[in-house]
This record gives C-alpha cells, structure tokens and sequence, in this order.
C-alpha cells in the first residue's frame, strides 16, 4: 500500500506499550470447542492486518482516534479448556482496569463467557450482558453456543440480559423456552425489521444496565446477513446489515456503562478473497473506539 504521511493507517494507531489506554484491544483466539470446525484462531491477526485498510479519522463525527490513547495487549495463548480461561481472566482483568474500553477480538463465541468474567470481576450479579447474535448461546455444555447459559449459572442474572437479531430456523424450541423462562429480553430479527437500531441498542443498554453494574457487549458476526459475512460459518441470508452491526458497536462504545466488547464467530480462514468479514470486524473495533470519544 502507497505510504501517505496525510493518511495514518489505523494498524499504526495501536500501541505495544503497556500502561493506561482510553481503549484497549486482546486477541482471544478461542477455536477448540467450536461446534462446527473453524480457524477463528487466526482472526485476531487478521483483524489487525485489516486495520491497515483504515484511516483513523470518523467523518460523520468529526473525531480522529489518533488522539486517543489505544494498546494493544496481544494474545492470550491457548485460551481454550479451563488453564485457558484462568488466562483470559486475568488478562482482560488487567487489561479492563487500565481502559476505559477492553474490546476483545474472537475466537468463536465461548470468548464472551471468559472475557466477561474478567472484566466483571466480583461484580457479576449485578453486571449485564447485550449480544447481537442469531443464536441464543444457551446451549448445555461447553462450547461456542453455551457462553450465556454459563456465565447464567455463573450468578449473571437473565433480566439484566438482552439478545438482538435472533433469528428464525437457527434456535431449538427448547433453547427459546430456556431464554423465556430466565428472564431473557429478545429482539428477534423480524422486530429489527420496524425498529431501528439505535432505539433498540439504547433499550438494551438500559435493561442490561438495569443492576448499576458493568456491561459486556458481545458482537456475534454471524448476525450478519450471508451475503456481507462469508466468514460466518453460521450466518444466514436474511440477517442484519454491515452497517447495522457498525451502528451498534458504536453505540455500545459510546455507552459509559460497557466496559468491554467482543467480536466473535469470524473465521478469518474461510473468508471471501475480498475479506470483507474481517474486514468489518476491523470497522467494529474504529465504530467502538470512535464511540467510546463521546462519552459522557
């Protein structure tokens, strides 16, 4: 790519250095229990390399995030089976107490039970949880479709819990009856239809927010329509735009009670020759970064 000292790349924005950041980024590359095959642990890479197509500079808001401050910790090794999540927990522990904002790049989606624990901490009852998923993740077991039952039966209550974009032939009547019945809040894709994105996000952050503790945002990419998230191994035709999904990781940084975020279910070795899945994943870490700026 041509060298522009007027157009910073925003993979140059992103500092090794250790100590307080306004945003901090993690690789948890999480892949081992996936229930479908994946190489999500190539992602976090990926996303960082895809920085590189970026600026740093937000028309629409008028802010360069190369005035922030924004480190990037690196990767949790083996993050997978229990070592693995002890390791998790304590690096995003540290990593959330010197950021305002910890965004955690997946992995698949069993990131979000670890990541979330050790941003929350002993605060866990009273914490929240926004995901932006097809799927309910209430599944029994261990795997990338049971974080949100874990972390459940972990002391995270389900009225402080809400889940967009759940959609229509991708959950078990079963699975649906276990959100009902623990107090979960749904916005199914079909309601996303005649509501738009930045009232629904603004709704979720109040619920999850409901307890006055911290709240965790999970960006499960599968959410995404087929056809913009080839990357997806779960995605379908049908789900929300790119740019619904950009709309609400800015908002969900924005908001001052989200403390973390993290991008999940990207497998970076299926992608399209394009790249595009990654691609926005990279635009939700700026979209995030971008909103963290205007809080209040």
């Amino acid at each position: 790519m041509t060298d522009d000292p007027l157009w910073p790349r925003a993979a140059a924005w992103l500092s090794t250095e250790a100590g307080p950041a306004d945003v901090a980024i993690v690789g948890v590359p999480t892949h081992l229990t996936s229930i479908s095959p994946t190489g999500a642990q190539a992602t976090p890479v990926a996303i960082r390399a895809a920085l590189s197509r970026y600026s740093t500079y937000s028309w629409s808001h008028d802010i360069d995030l190369a005035s922030i401050v924004a480190r990037d910790g690196g990767d949790v090794l083996n993050p997978d089976g229990e070592e693995g999540i002890a390791r998790v927990i304590e690096r995003t522990s540290e990593l959330a107490a010197q950021s305002r904002l910890l965004i955690a790049l997946g992995g698949d989606n069993s990131l979000t039970y670890s990541v979330a624990l050790g941003v929350w901490g002993g605060r866990l009852p009273a914490s929240g949880l926004v995901t932006l998923d097809a799927h309910h993740d209430l599944r029994d077991g261990v795997s990338n479709g049971s974080p949100v039952r874990r972390l459940v039966e972990a002391g995270l209550s389900g009225r402080h819990v809400v889940q967009i974009g759940i959609a229509d032939f991708s959950n078990s009547p079963e699975y649906a009856a276990r959100a009902r019945d623990l107090g979960i809040t749904v916005v199914t894709r079909d309601a996303l239809r005649r509501r738009p994105m930045s009232d629904v996000m603004t709704e979720a952050l109040t619920i999850a927010g409901a307890g006055g503790g911290p709240i965790h945002v999970d960006l499960d990419v599968d959410v995404c329509d087929r056809s913009e998230v080839p990357g997806c191994h779960a995605s379908a035709p049908g789900g929300i735009s790119a740019d619904e999904l950009r709309m609400a990781a800015f908002l969900a940084g924005r908001s001052p009670r989200v403390a973390s975020l993290d991008i999940a279910e990207i497998d970076a070795t299926a992608d399209s020759l394009d790249g595009r899945t990654v691609r926005l994943g990279a635009l939700c870490v700026l979209e995030a970064a971008c909103g963290s700026t205007l809080r209040g």
